[in-house]
């Protein structure tokens, strides 16, 4: 017999203008414009430009009375006039605000050709049947931003099949992709690290015996070579201490990522800062990047058309309709401008509770000053959630006067010292690259002697997070940081 019960649970959802908002929150300055384009081209009620009757009066983006990082739900109707009047849409000090004009925004970009437009450049030149040519195009698309190629020739094999209608085998893709492989950069197209060296060297004079030496080193050795046992190496090879050296040197000197030789210009990601940081006589001065706040205005022919509506008979059911649709639209684009305000708020807001936070270092550029910090300290300083903090600090980043740093850069753990004190963990890792930095070259300092070292020093810290360390500075165990 079944049985029926009552329960009753609470449950927080989030209305689709809040989730909108979290969004808009945590993209970048870069990708702002696209999101905003996106915006004007589904909301005819919205438009780019100020509104002349406008009050362009300044706010105080550090105001008191801000602090909700959840964006009320609009439920009510709307009321045409607050959408006209009184609203201030610019409000905030902006780098950059003045007169300029728009050719000093738009800066234009130099181009150059990418590393696949010069490998097809240079397949162009090659006397192929027409099934080479699409292996080859195949080959090249299979084409990696490093310059390997990862996929098994089978693999292609099949690719070639579905594709293409093109049935081969792996001796003739392998045929197609020797030559391939003799196209610059020198490297290109190998499908392992071994064979991009080998493939670079056997370009080098051959009457040179170092350059022989290197190609038998990585041929026969390259296991032993890549864990830097090069005593194995000397022993089996029988050579002297001067020849490794040279051998050695002729290698570490080969590009083992090919694919960054081409192109690199083309595609370069230009980072752009959402903060900027200046140093006037002493005194920090924190401004929003000016292409966070966009020029945005409601559409008068839209707000002009529903006051028509208005006064029209309200019996036609298209009518009412249409009515409706302009309403929400306007509504729509309202939210938005009130949306890219409060994010600029919230922006400001964060930041500057970061650099009253680290303002010794924002000072000084000196990383000692550095204090552990994490979400939670800016959270609980600025009375918000620490999730809107990390959103805030995600693909963040502010320009100061010693360079570009993304906000993660301020956010560390703190390691307890000999007096009692914190320190932040980037202040130790510091210190432990400047170790290695330092260290014989013959003989590279082990992470117990680090650990040894930095407790020396008064850092209390165990092994463990001395190698997490070295692994979050990319830098190898002992063994592999040996030189000759």
């Amino acid at each position: 017999m079944q049985k029926l019960s009552l329960s009753q649970s609470l449950q927080q959802k989030l209305s689709p203008q809040q989730i909108q908002f979290i969004k808009l929150l945590q993209i970048p300055t870069a990708e702002l414009d696209t999101r905003i384009e996106e915006e004007l081209e589904i909301n005819p009620a919205l438009e780019e430009g100020m509104d002349d009757e406008f009050d362009q009066k300044e706010d105080d983006p550090f105001d008191d009375d801000f602090g909700d990082d959840e964006y009320k739900d609009r439920t009510d109707d709307l009321d045409i006039d607050s959408y006209l009047q009184g609203e201030d849409y610019a409000g905030y000090k902006m780098q950059g605000d003045g007169n300029y004009s728009e050719e000093e925004r738009d800066m234009p970009l130099a181009t150059s050709s990418s590393l696949t437009d010069s490998l097809l450049q240079q397949f162009g030149y090659l006397s192929l049947s027409e099934e080479q040519r699409i292996i080859g195009l195949q080959l090249i698309g299979s084409i990696e931003a490093d310059g390997y190629i990862r996929r098994s020739m089978q693999a292609i094999v099949n690719d070639l099949a579905f594709s293409q209608n093109v049935f081969t085998d792996a001796e003739e893709i392998q045929e197609v992709l020797h030559k391939i492989q003799t196209f610059d950069p020198p490297g290109i197209a190998a499908r392992s690290l071994q064979e991009c060296l080998l493939l670079q060297l056997r370009r080098k004079d051959q009457s040179d015996p170092y350059n022989v030496l290197a190609i038998r080193i990585i041929e026969d050795f390259f296991d032993e070579f890549s864990k830097k046992h090069y005593d194995k190496i000397q022993r089996r090879l029988n050579i002297s201490d001067e020849s490794l050296k040279r051998v050695v040197d002729v290698i570490i000197k080969l590009n083992p990522k090919p694919g960054s030789v081409e192109g690199e210009a083309g595609n370069v990601q230009y980072l752009i800062p959402d903060f900027i940081l200046t140093n006037s006589n002493g005194k920090l001065e924190l401004t929003l990047n000016s292409k966070n706040a966009p020029e945005l205005r409601i559409s008068r022919s839209f707000a002009d058309m529903l006051d028509t509506y208005d006064k029209s008979s309200k019996q036609n059911k298209s009518l009412r309709e249409t009515v409706s649709f302009v309403k929400q639209k306007l509504d729509a684009a309202k939210w938005f401008i009130d949306a890219i305000k409060q994010r600029q708020q919230t922006l400001l807001k964060t930041m500057n509770a970061i650099v009253r936070f680290q303002y010794d270092f924002f000072l000084t550029g000196d990383e000692s000053k550095l204090r552990p910090m994490i979400l939670k300290d800016i959270a609980t300083l600025i009375d918000m959630d620490v999730s809107t903090v990390s959103r805030v600090a995600n693909s963040k980043a502010v320009q100061t006067e010693f360079g570009i740093y993304p906000l993660k850069y301020f956010f560390s753990e703190g390691i307890s010292t000999d007096t009692g004190e914190d320190v932040s963990s980037r202040e130790v890792k510091n210190i432990l690259k400047d170790l290695i930095d330092s260290e014989p070259k013959m003989n590279p300092l082990s992470d117990d002697k680090l650990e040894k070292i930095l407790n020396d020093r008064g850092y209390n810290i165990a092994r463990r997070t001395v190698a997490k360390y070295r692994e979050q500075l990319n830098i190898p165990v002992a063994r592999l940081r040996k030189q000759l």
